[in-house]
């Protein structure tokens, strides 16, 4: 098959990425390890981008964007619309985040096979202002009807979703497995870090990501370990400014990580945390439950349904809750280490990243 992807920021992932890049990292170079073709186009930033033609076999296509938030992607997914039509670059065209939805109708009719992968309810996130909330909800009226098949890595979502538009859609969930990280201990020296010594998250510095909740949450608890914050955006706002100002001897930023020095930071936390409102099925929760890292998630349901019975949950948006939930790992750490033996467990049975692949062949071949 010839496959050209868009929607995503940057092949391999760069500043600002996020779980679609991750997404597009795992599923890409297996799909040409399967031996079809794939054209992956990345973002260019006015000062962020990835300078590379070619990654684990995939072909990458750079185009030019603007760094204002949802602009971004309809201006550099129109581009990659037009460079797949007039250049004729692929027979399928597999699109990431429903916004991206509208250009399914010219590529359709152009002779192209379409699939979009719906990750969330993306219209419920706070960073949306009001039209950015309104066209997403044009958008998934778009999603239900006009690619050949939508793709969602959640069941929550994809219920939500067949129960307002009366179709069925296909369930494809993230892998989790990832390379373990070799030298840890050159990854801990370079951060100024101890392993077991500080809790994690890693992700971007927007609302709908609950970091408002974590800081001031961990601020209260009776840690007196390191609270690491990997991340950022890629279109700075005021709320991304509030949560570095919040930064301290014990809340540290370090910025973005990427590939092995950040499952290297994962594998030496004392604990992950996970505070999001919105969230499709988590490729960060994944990873860390693959890797054996006890875990501490909001209890929204895409959460409940990644972690079951393997993982502490708090109440979402709860400070007082998240709270009492770090001061339980502090006191109670031998069963934290239980749970996330049982989540290794569950992630590796559950969330393959080469049976996805496998999935997503077939779907891309038989619809």
């Amino acid at each position: 098959m010839r496959i050209a992807a868009f929607g995503f920021r940057s092949l391999p992932p760069g500043k600002g990425a996020a779980g679609a890049d991750k997404f597009a990292l795992e599923l890409f170079p297996r799909l040409v390890a399967r031996g079809h073709s794939v054209v992956a186009y990345n973002r260019r930033y006015p000062d962020a981008f990835v300078d590379v033609a070619e990654y684990r076999g995939v072909t990458i296509k750079t185009f030019k964007t603007i760094k204002k938030g949802g602009f971004d992607t309809l201006l550099h997914s129109c581009k990659c619309t037009l460079d797949i039509i007039l250049h004729n670059t692929a027979d399928i065209v597999h699109i990431q985040n429903g916004g991206n939805s509208i250009w399914a109708l010219p590529l359709r009719l152009f002779g192209k096979k379409v699939f979009i992968s719906q990750d969330g309810v993306d219209w419920k996130r706070d960073k949306w202002p009001w039209y950015g909330k309104a066209f997403l909800k044009l958008s998934s009226f778009i999603t239900a009807h006009f690619p050949n098949q939508v793709i969602f890595d959640n069941v929550i979502a994809k219920k939500l979703f067949e129960d307002k538009f009366k179709k069925q859609y296909k369930f494809i969930p993230f892998g989790s497995e990832v390379n373990y990280p070799t030298d840890t201990e050159k990854v801990l020296q370079k951060f100024a870090l101890q392993n077991g010594e500080y809790y994690l998250f890693v992700g971007r510095f927007i609302p709908d990501k609950g970091l408002h909740y974590l800081i001031p949450a961990f601020k209260n608890s009776i840690s007196s370990k390191k609270l690491i914050l990997i991340g950022g955006s890629p279109n700075p706002s005021q709320y991304e400014s509030d949560i570095l100002a919040m930064a301290d001897d014990q809340i540290i930023f370090p910025g973005f990580v990427y590939g092995e020095d950040v499952n290297a930071l994962m594998v030496n936390a004392y604990c992950y945390i996970q505070p999001s409102d919105v969230e499709g099925l988590s490729p960060v929760v994944l990873t860390v439950m693959g890797l054996n890292v006890p875990l501490i998630v909001s209890d929204i349901e895409e959460n409940q349904y990644a972690v079951k019975d393997t993982a502490r949950m708090f109440g979402k948006g709860d400070i007082l809750s998240l709270t009492e939930e770090i001061n339980y790992c502090e006191r109670h750490y031998p069963e934290m280490q239980q749970l996330a033996e049982r989540a290794q467990k569950r992630a590796l049975s559950e969330f393959n990243w080469e049976k996805v692949a496998d999935e997503h062949v077939e779907v891309f071949m038989n619809n």
